[in-house]
């Protein structure tokens, strides 16, 4: 594992506990996007992931930070790819139905203008998907201890959010928990080898303590308060709509 304060993530994916942890995060996300339904989703950072490659909506992107590697943005050629600053959102109100962030509010300076804009952006009953390491668990406390002597083991920009907060942010904001899982619960080991001596505890982890793994996902929805919604929902396009097309059915269209 690389000896610094702040780990950049595409070192990190590479690493075994990377690659073990973005495996289990990509099976979660296959199955659940699957079933969400509507007309544009988003992918909210860490290109690493490929979080909608599931989901059947027919305009979907990846907005990705303007300070990320640019070639980062090949790998989505299926989708549009925006840049931005983040945590400001380019897309109007009320206009996004699927909001997926990876990591990406432990990555940004601002997690709650960035849930801010979340918000803002999503339509009444619109989804909200967050993935993050949870402190409760080992890999959270090799974390904090590695902040202490400037030897982060995943990485953060910040400290780490914990679960309990999250959920609070997301109620104060009006949304609904939904669902939530937690993975991973191998040790913090950095070499495959030792994750893989492990590799045992991670049905027992799921089964007897559950809290404690090492990443969690969280859904929630938006909800308006005294709306009701009856025959198809008024919708408004995103402020980009030109940039979320529909995607490509054929190889061909990919590459234009």
């Amino acid at each position: 594992m690389p000896n610094q304060s702040v780990i950049e993530w595409s070192a990190w994916a590479a690493s075994a506990p990377g690659r073990y942890v973005l495996a289990w995060e990509q099976a979660q996300l296959d199955r659940l996007v699957s079933d969400i339904f509507g007309y544009y989703a988003l992918q909210l950072g860490l290109p690493q992931l490929d979080a909608l490659r599931e989901n059947r909506m027919p305009s979907r992107a990846v907005v990705l930070n303007a300070e990320l590697d640019l070639t980062r943005a090949a790998e989505f050629a299926e989708y549009s790819c925006i840049w931005c600053e983040l945590p400001e959102l380019p897309f109007a109100s009320q206009s996004i139905d699927l909001l997926i962030l990876p990591h990406t509010l432990e990555l940004t300076c601002d997690p709650h203008r960035l849930l801010r804009e979340a918000e803002r952006v999503l339509l009444p009953e619109g989804q909200l998907v967050i993935l993050g390491f949870n402190t409760m668990s080992l890999w959270g406390a090799r974390q904090a201890l590695g902040r202490l002597t400037k030897q982060s083991f995943v990485p953060a920009a910040r400290k780490l959010i914990a679960f309990p907060r999250l959920k609070d942010w997301l109620k104060l904001l009006g949304f609904e928990l939904n669902r939530g899982r937690f993975g991973c619960y191998q040790p913090p080991f950095g070499s495959e080898q030792w994750l893989t001596r492990f590799a045992c505890i991670e049905q027992a982890g799921d089964r007897w303590w559950p809290v404690l793994g090492a990443v969690y996902m969280i859904t929630a929805i938006k909800r308006v308060r005294g709306m009701r919604l009856i025959g198809a929902a008024q919708r408004t396009s995103p402020a980009l709509a030109p940039t979320l097309p529909p995607v490509a059915t054929s190889q061909t269209q990919r590459r234009k």
